[in-house]
């Protein structure tokens, strides 16, 4: 990671506000439905794919990271159908 890089870095929660004012401003004053359910839908996923590669596809590293047990991990990635590997 360059130096420009490191300094560029905002925490994520500023990513999620921008994302979330995005969202709601393409509904154009439309109330979304299921609002929780879709945003879960949209960021565990990429979170459960991510820090598998990170933890080089080692569950229960990645369970401990999580915060989760291995069941739950194994639970969510055969709901979202990702495979448990690097390659996911």
């Amino acid at each position: 990671m360059t130096a420009q890089r490191t300094l560029d870095v905002k925490p994520l929660c500023h990513s999620v506000s921008e994302c979330l004012d995005d969202y709601f401003e393409a509904l154009n004053g439309h109330a979304p439905k299921d609002l929780y359910d879709t945003i879960l839908a949209q960021v565990e996923p990429p979170l459960l794919r991510a820090t598998l590669t990170y933890c080089e596809g080692n569950q229960s590293r990645a369970a401990d990271m999580l915060g989760l047990n291995r069941a739950t991990l194994r639970k969510k990635l055969k709901q979202y159908k990702i495979k448990p590997t690097l390659s996911s």
